[in-house]
């Protein structure tokens, strides 16, 4: 169970979300997918040896003190991560409209209006879809950019 001096009394817990939805080259593990070391639930069974991405890597749920107890991938199943300007959100393909939902839609709106003042921004994968959060967007959901489905014979 890993611990870090951001906010306190966080720690992993039961989650192994970043075992199973980002892609980790090292392990040959593509996005998704379960690592072949992972106990779902329970964790990794090569801890004390995994890779140094594995090693060096924490969710901003385990660092930010701006996420509050919503955003604990448990129960938000999603999973969220800074790489340089990118705010990285990875929704658990299981649960792939709880972006859309509040009270993560307009938090993730304003995470993308901040970003955007430093020329950032917020991107959500969601299985193979990508999103990219507009900063303008209000309101209980974030719009779809897909294009929509053609219409039930």
């Amino acid at each position: 169970m890993q611990t870090t001096p951001g906010p306190k009394d966080r720690n992993c817990g039961t989650c192994t979300l970043c075992c199973r939805l980002p892609d980790i080259d090292a392990l040959e593990k593509p996005a998704n997918a379960w690592c072949g070391h992972c106990v779902a639930s329970e964790g990794c069974t090569i801890y004390a040896d995994r890779p140094e991405l594995c090693r060096d890597f924490l969710c901003s749920w385990m660092k930010s003190n701006e996420l509050g107890p919503e955003w604990d991938p448990t129960i938000a199943h999603m999973m969220i991560y800074e790489q340089g300007p990118q705010t990285t959100v990875l929704a658990d393909p299981d649960f792939p409209d709880v972006w859309r939902q509040a009270p993560y839609a307009d938090a993730l709106a304003n995470m993308a209006a901040n970003a955007e003042m430093s020329g950032g921004y917020v991107i959500v994968f969601v299985g193979d879809d990508v999103f990219k959060i507009d900063p303008a967007a209000a309101g209980p959901a974030a719009p779809d950019h897909r294009a929509p489905e053609p219409a039930a014979a």
